[in-house]
């Protein structure tokens, strides 16, 4: 994705956050795919206060294994243009982001690109994105536009540009995409505009952010690696801790 590398410092309040209107149904499946797991993993800028229990989570979906079920979103599929890695790689981390997220830029330009080299490039991991715009309609309008260049083999290089230092100051307003696009490298700016707006980008969009609010993703960024919840730009030890741990439990 983003082809910058430096590393990543830590920081007392890491992601971007934005309270959530969701019906009681996505409540009670968030309790049962493990919120609480979220909130534990927050940098500690304030207290969790978290109320979900293990008793209700069990008590809602009592067959459930929320650990495999966070674990089996990883979607594989050779195909996804929003992608990055082997399909089969060991190791999934699965990004909810959105574009006009502080936070999510920091852990685009300081933190991904050393995994990317040290576990991407290496067959060890495979980062998969998910547009989660929580900031309105320029977020959702910039998610739409990623998803636009990536039918064109070009969501690495608009997840760069738009992530770039002082981008986001910018806007995301239709002439910005656009130029956002040609730095891209979009071929065909035409068909860029028309995917942007069609139906099938607000599909995707959908599927994304239904899937963020089913397991409890309430800030951006949030991860999961092999199913374990990352919450925030979080400095890179805690990602490598995490893959590596992730790694030797898929060799078992």
């Amino acid at each position: 994705m983003s082809p910058s590398s430096s590393s990543s410092r830590s920081s007392s309040s890491s992601s971007s956050r934005k309270p959530l209107l969701i019906s009681a149904g996505v409540a009670l499946a968030a309790v049962t795919l493990g919120i609480v797991s979220w909130q534990a993993t927050a940098p500690a800028e304030k207290g969790s206060g978290g109320s979900g229990s293990s008793s209700s989570s069990s008590e809602a979906a009592p067959r459930n294994d929320p650990a495999a079920e966070l674990k089996a979103l990883a979607r594989r599929e050779s195909g996804d243009k929003l992608a990055l890695g082997r399909a089969d790689a060991p190791v999934v981390l699965i990004e909810y982001s959105d574009f006009k997220c502080g936070y999510c830029g920091k852990f685009a330009r300081d933190t991904e690109p050393e995994l990317v080299k040290k576990y991407v490039d290496a067959g060890t991991l495979r980062i998969e994105w998910r547009n989660f715009p929580i900031f309105g309609a320029e977020s959702e309008a910039a998610a739409k536009a990623a998803w636009a260049a990536g039918q064109q083999d070009r969501f690495a290089q608009f997840h760069a540009a738009a992530y770039a230092d002082g981008s986001k100051e910018k806007g995301f307003g239709e002439a910005r995409l656009a130029e956002l696009a040609r730095e891209a490298g979009v071929p065909d700016l035409e068909r860029f505009k028309a995917d942007m707006a069609g139906e099938q980008a607000a599909a995707a969009l959908k599927k994304d952010q239904e899937e963020g609010y089913r397991i409890g993703v309430t800030s951006t960024p949030s991860f999961l690696v092999n199913g374990k919840p990352i919450a925030g730009a979080q400095p890179i030890g805690a990602f490598t801790a995490a893959i590596a741990q992730a790694e030797a439990a898929a060799k078992q």
